[in-house]
């Protein structure tokens, strides 16, 4: 198989402040093609944080010039980005929890979270999910916190011929160990390679629980981040082996 690299960007967002977010996704973005990832998946609503009472106001349609920064970084550096922003398809359509694929190509699509939280409806609608991200042989189905809550998610996946479930999450201290064994599960399961991208830092009142971590197709821990924190952590195949790494930053 050809080599391939991939990354979670356990970031922590500033709430609200979209323009710092992006320099600190920027940062991210930079600090990964350092190291050679070609797909890297940022948290749930990453460029706002997990808001829902700002939603509203931030929401922006997926084509928004605000975004232009981190496109035009994206195809600079060869990289394709996943990142998490409330969007609205249609002036007065509903606000969608939204995970942008910035594409190192400058295409752009649109994955929208297809299951809420118990109380997300009060300032989200639901989504249609989305089409697989390909890189050559690999295909990664993306996925939005609550989303894999639901196993004919991750099987759905696998069905359509992923071989990398990818998803930006919120989880709390409290949640984590649930998730995370969840996450573990559909790997060894569906024989997918489980990316979960979670923020390093508070947000929207929950305290994040960090520890972004990457499952092999058979359930076992490539790798973990130890904490919270700003930190990339990379899993790399080479010759059919992983790799893993995990960067402070």
């Amino acid at each position: 198989m050809t080599a391939f690299s991939l990354a979670a960007a356990q970031s922590i967002s500033i709430a609200g402040d979209v323009p710092a977010n992006i320099e600190r996704h920027l940062a991210f973005m930079r600090a990964a093609a350092e190291q050679g990832v070609q797909l890297l998946v940022f948290p749930e609503l990453s460029l706002t944080g997990y808001e829902p009472s700002l939603a509203a106001e931030l929401a922006i349609a997926p084509e928004d010039r605000v975004l232009a920064p981190l496109r035009e970084m994206a195809q600079e550096l060869r990289l394709t980005a996943v990142v998490g922003m409330p969007i609205r398809l249609a002036p007065e359509a509903g606000v969608l929890i939204g995970a942008l694929v910035l594409g190192a190509d400058g295409s752009l699509a649109v994955y929208t979270k297809q299951h809420l939280h118990d109380g997300e409806e009060a300032a989200f609608v639901p989504g249609q999910g989305g089409a697989v991200v390909e890189f050559g042989a690999d295909r990664i189905s993306l996925a939005v916190c609550a989303d894999f809550s639901h196993a004919s998610h991750p099987r759905a996946a696998a069905q359509v011929g992923a071989t990398v479930y990818a998803a930006g999450v919120l989880i709390s201290e409290g949640g984590y160990a649930t998730d995370s064994a969840l996450l573990q599960g559909y790997a060894a399961e569906y024989g997918l390679l489980v990316l979960m991208a979670n923020h390093g830092g508070p947000s929207g009142g929950w305290a994040c629980a960090g520890r972004s971590a990457i499952w092999a197709a058979d359930g076992s821990l490539l790798a973990v981040v130890p904490g919270v924190g700003n930190a990339l952590l990379i899993a790399s195949r080479h010759a059919e082996r992983w790799t893993s790494q995990v960067i402070a930053l």
